[in-house]
């Protein structure tokens, strides 16, 4: 019996322990509403705030605060609702999304044009790979 007793108020303090630890990290606060952020004192370091979030393999952000899509429609960028059928194949809850921090301005074509600017681009025009085009062509 007194085994037992001492097995039990052993399991009850790890479990206590592990509460603390899980209790000390916090949590992380991620909000869409830069005018209404938490006061100071509550984890101030761990304040995320996200307007956007981006879908980099498909060149879509998602307006949290407007709840919209935004996407380049021809050379404009287009907010809707819903994204349009040429969109319906992908499923955007099992894609890669990266959070944009710290930006809230409406106008997301300055943002992607200083962010996204190089991403994407290939080595095509690189004098390396015109040399080796030239070597399977030729």
């Amino acid at each position: 019996m007194a085994n037992r007793d001492i097995f039990k108020s052993g399991i009850l303090f790890i479990i206590v322990i592990v509460l603390l630890l899980l209790a000390r990290c916090g949590p992380v606060v991620v909000t869409s509403r830069p005018n209404n952020p938490p006061p100071p004192w509550f984890y101030p370091n761990r304040v995320e705030v996200v307007r956007y979030v981006y879908f980099p393999e498909y060149s879509i952000y998602y307006d949290l605060s407007a709840r919209t899509y935004l996407y380049l429609d021809g050379d404009l960028w287009v907010r809707r609702n819903v994204l349009p059928s040429r969109y319906r194949s992908i499923d955007l809850r099992r894609s890669r999304y990266e959070r944009i921090r710290n930006y809230n301005d409406d106008n997301i074509r300055s943002y992607h044009e200083e962010h996204n600017a190089n991403r994407g681009r290939s080595n095509r025009n690189t004098p390396g790979s015109r040399r080796n085009n030239s070597r399977s062509n030729g």
